[in-house]
């Protein structure tokens, strides 16, 4: 049967990171933006989603809270308050999910062809929030075919991701968020793979303790992709697990 794999969008295909940050330079300033990146990068290696406690330009409370919903902004510290402005801001941008950049150009039309020679299913997973025109799920598929690849399945989903995962029936999950990919070898069959971009020391270790396969790239999460899938029935349960190995390396 053709694996069945899960990919997360933000952080694995998207960046989304880099256009948070631009939306973060207009909402709060160039010099307010440079000290919340001096914060993240003294804080680097300690919890990304403790609080700032710098509450300059974050003296906006109202509206709905949707910074529980979201990842946090890695390159930036900023308090809650601040996550929440920020957020309150992209909900405003038209179709602002449709502008974002590929992490890695080419790799989304790449995982295409891949697919459709392999005869893989994707299903695309994001929890992405909602902006000003077209829905979330309808940016996404417009961006990705955009990237290249044609009929894309997305499902804007809330919730633990393992759950996900085994109600959906995937084989493999791919994501950046080391706390969803644990939920997903917890809380299903599947395996999780971790595209680990941020070199912090320790996580990938930790990860890989877990069960959790450790990629720097989308690239390279392919290239061990097809690995698994080049292998013959009789043989796929020993040496699935022995690729995995490899990659968990």
């Amino acid at each position: 049967m053709p694996l069945r794999i899960g990919f997360d969008l933000d952080g694995v295909l998207a960046d989304m990171e880099s256009a948070l940050v631009r939306c973060a330079t207009d909402v709060f300033g160039e010099a307010m933006i440079e000290r919340l990146q001096l914060r993240a990068n003294e804080n680097a290696g300690t919890d990304s989603t403790a609080p700032s406690t710098d509450t300059e330009g974050a003296s906006d409370t109202g509206g709905p809270t949707v910074a529980d919903n979201t990842p946090p902004i890695l390159r930036i510290k900023m308090t809650p308050r601040q996550t929440n402005r920020l957020w309150r801001h992209v909900e405003t941008i038209d179709n602002f999910w449709q502008d974002l950049k590929e992490i890695e150009p080419g790799s989304i039309e790449r995982l295409y062809a891949v697919a459709v020679e392999r005869r893989w299913e994707i299903i695309f997973l994001t929890k992405r929030p909602p902006t000003a025109g077209a829905t979330a799920q309808v940016q996404s598929q417009m961006w990705l075919e955009s990237k290249g690849f044609r009929l894309p399945s997305v499902f804007v989903v809330q919730g633990n991701r393992g759950r996900i995962a085994q109600a959906l029936g995937l084989d493999i999950v791919v994501d950046d968020r080391p706390e969803n990919c644990l939920d997903v070898v917890t809380d299903s069959k599947a395996r999780a793979v971790l595209v680990w971009r941020e070199k912090q020391q320790g996580l990938p270790t930790a990860a890989r303790r877990l069960g959790i396969g450790v990629v720097e790239s989308l690239s390279e999460c392919l290239n061990i992709l097809v690995q698994i899938d080049t292998i013959v029935p009789e043989e796929k349960t020993g040496v699935f697990n022995r690729v995995m190995r490899i990659l968990k390396r």
